[in-house]
């Protein structure tokens, strides 16, 4: 079932419910920033005689936006996605959405989102701004995490591989740099500050992504897969998703980028190919007084078939204590599908263990509300 939380996300209240460990938001005018777009480009030009905006940060020499600008740009990839199904009131058609990416190395690895490819017959790549498309292939795909990794022909592009960074240390007020293609404008440039840290919004399959990275740095559809940049020209998340107050799908100051953290993580998988995998145990929990209570057991899922049940409270997963829903999630979060957990619990004012075998999530996440699988 729901549970209401005291998290929030500009004014829009958070509704969330835990599945198997992992929570599950349903959050107000939060829009995925891709944008069904004609695909067509407008080059911006920059104004003569305009001081470059400032971004200095306390470690170390920072660069200035211009410099960030002319030294990673070249590695931001404009990213077409065509044959993409759409329902409109007049029934299904296709169309092309457009988003962004960045180069990670020299063998034509792309990193973007997900829902930036999702569901694509055809996926292009431009580099450069010279206005040639390049065929890509989507590698390695999560909807969870809502990243995916394309490969594009080494031997036929210029790649600038972008360095990496640690979202481990940002602070919110340190400056930021985002450069995408918003609304097909292709690299564009805007800068702000990490707004908030440690922000939860939903993935494509509506499963939650943690520790996201809130900036007002001007993020608008196409921007989607993107990278955020810190002062020291490193990328340190992947922009994702805009709030937009209910008007429209218009950037309104309150973007969010996955951690770098997050897809360094899963790197390695998603370059073998295939779609990654996360661990589920399939229960809707609560907070209580000494830790999750659980609202609901999924029907047939690894924790009903485990033995437990509505009002049972979860002590800890593997000797992992579980104070609250969140400890819960990145217990879970650790483990693989197939692998078995011993669960602590108590019932009845009496404690108790359970194993669990862990299932792979489903594709779609089923409502805390309904009684689906």
């Amino acid at each position: 079932m729901p549970v209401e939380t005291n998290n929030s996300v500009g004014a829009a209240a958070i509704v969330a419910g835990v599945i198997g460990g992992i929570v599950a938001l349903a959050i107000g005018a939060l829009a995925l920033a891709t944008g069904l777009v004609d695909g067509h480009t407008t080059r911006v030009v920059e104004r003569n005689g305009s001081a470059p905006v400032q971004v200095a940060s306390k470690g170390g020499d920072a660069l200035d936006a211009r410099s960030i600008y002319a030294a990673d740009g070249p590695g931001v990839a404009f990213i077409k996605s065509s044959g993409i199904t759409t329902n409109t009131p007049f029934g299904r058609s296709e169309g092309t959405a457009t988003g962004s990416g960045f180069v990670l190395d020299e063998q034509g690895n792309i990193l973007t989102n997900a829902h930036v490819v999702d569901g694509a017959k055809e996926v292009t790549v431009r580099l450069g701004g010279d206005g040639s498309e390049t065929p890509a292939t989507v590698v390695g795909t999560d909807n969870s995490n809502d990243l995916a990794v394309l490969h594009v022909d080494p031997s036929k592009v210029t790649l600038h591989p972008l360095q990496l960074g640690s979202s481990a240390k940002l602070r919110v007020g340190d400056p930021v740099l985002a450069i995408g293609n918003p609304f097909g404008f292709d690299r564009t440039a805007t800068t702000g500050i990490v707004s908030a840290l440690q922000r939860q919004i939903s993935g494509p399959d509506g499963f939650t992504i943690d520790h996201v990275i809130q900036t007002d740095a001007a993020i608008n559809p196409g921007n989607s897969g993107g990278p955020l940049i810190d002062s020291h020209g490193r990328v340190i998340g992947i922009n994702s998703q805009i709030a937009t107050g209910g008007n429209g799908d218009a950037n309104v100051g309150i973007g969010f980028a996955i951690p770098i953290r997050t897809a360094k993580q899963e790197l390695s998988k998603l370059e073998q190919g295939g779609t990654v995998k996360h661990a589920y145990i399939g229960v809707v929990v609560a907070p209580g007084k000494g830790g999750p209570v659980i609202q609901r057991v999924e029907p047939g899922g690894p924790a009903a078939q485990a033995g437990l049940r509505a009002g049972d409270l979860l002590v800890s997963l593997d000797d992992k204590p579980t104070d609250d829903p969140a400890a819960l999630t990145q217990a879970v979060a650790t483990h693989d599908p197939g692998e078995s957990v011993t669960v602590e619990y108590m019932r009845g004012g009496a404690r108790h263990t359970a194993d669990v075998v862990m299932a792979a999530r489903p594709s779609t996440l089923v409502p805390a509300g309904s009684e689906g699988g």
